[in-house]
């Protein structure tokens, strides 16, 4: 027996055994594991292609990805340490820069995605009012009570924007207005119940809405609230980037790729969004119709949102919803874009 276990063909076999298992720990510590928060809307929509693709697998990196109904949620979870990326709102992005979360935005994901849409009586006196501002005091007089706004909850990038266009663009007050702030999915059925009169909230809501309720109208576009408008960001967290440069790299160059498969090719990108959003409630075409509405821009530069985000810095400071001042110059890092760019 002792001979048979030294012979030629046995040591051959041993040496082959010990060198496939090397290489199998070889393959499995090239896999760079991530956690994600996410928030599962629309403008995340580069998350949902490059996984969708299977391209972080084939870059070599796992994500684990944990959905959240807000940015505001994602805030309080990510104050822990326990996620090294964020696919959220750049509201949510600065207010965790300002509570001292270490994170960077590497990327933007789009501008210009949320506007306002409105139904019934509201939505017919603001078309017909010479400005925003006459058209919510006449229907306030006609009806005896304020329009109703939905919105995600106080602190996000559609509420901030919705804010900003109340007061900065239609001369109004936050008071003159019911600002109600819900979930996304919510929005929409609120909006489909007739509870509220307007929602500030983006794709694929706005076309949900749009098609099934005869009355409703687009009435403030994404530029008209607030040019070149801040959406929805890739952030990474500092100490990830620091253990993990090359990986941070391979997603940014996966988020930018996916961006530009979003923009060339719609119909594929969105099977990939239907299978994350869609889940039997939405039709695919409707998916596909959303990502060609005017109110999607997607976008991948993060220099292309850095001067509206001092605008929405300023703003939400000026609100309350930011309690203290963010460097805006150590939240972006836009060396990554830069260098997949390159």
């Amino acid at each position: 027996m002792r001979n048979l276990l030294n012979t030629p063909v046995t040591r051959c076999l041993a040496v082959f055994a010990l060198a496939f298992g090397l290489l199998s720990q070889t393959g499995a510590s090239a896999q760079t594991k991530l956690k994600v928060a996410y928030i599962p809307i629309m403008p995340m929509a580069q998350l949902f292609v490059m996984e969708g693709e299977g391209w972080t697998k084939e870059a070599g990196l796992e994500l684990e990805l944990t959905k959240f109904s807000s940015g505001p949620a994602i805030v309080q979870a990510i104050a822990s340490g326990n996620f090294d990326v964020m696919y959220f709102g750049i509201g949510p992005a600065m207010v965790s820069r300002a509570r001292g979360v270490p994170i960077k935005v590497v990327a933007s994901a789009g501008i210009e995605q949320i506007a306002v849409i409105t139904r019934g009586d509201f939505g017919a006196t603001l078309a017909t009012a010479a400005t925003p501002a006459e058209g919510v005091r006449k229907f306030t007089a006609d009806t005896g009570r304020k329009p109703r706004f939905a919105s995600l909850p106080k602190g996000s990038v559609p509420d901030t924007v919705l804010r900003h266009w109340l007061i900065k663009v239609a001369g109004l007050t936050e008071d003159d207005v019911e600002i109600i702030g819900m979930g996304a999915g919510k929005v929409q059925q609120a909006m489909l119940a007739k509870s509220v009169d307007a929602a500030s909230i983006l794709e694929p809501i706005l076309t949900i809405i749009g098609e099934k309720l005869p009355d409703a109208r687009i009435a403030v576009t994404g530029g008209e609230m607030l040019p070149k408008q801040p959406g929805a960001v890739l952030a990474i967290r500092e100490n990830a980037i620091a253990a993990h440069r090359d990986a941070v790299t391979k997603l940014v160059e996966l988020h930018v790729r996916a961006t530009q498969l979003i923009n060339d090719d719609p119909d594929r990108a969105a099977k990939h969004i239907h299978a994350t959003l869609g889940r039997g409630l939405i039709p695919l075409e409707v998916i596909q119709r959303a990502l060609r509405s005017a109110s999607n821009n997607f976008v991948s530069d993060p220099n292309a949102i850095v001067a509206a985000t001092k605008v929405m810095h300023d703003f939400s400071a000026e609100i309350g919803t930011l309690k203290k001042p963010v460097p805006l110059d150590e939240l972006f890092d836009a060396s990554f874009y830069k260098q997949v760019a390159e």
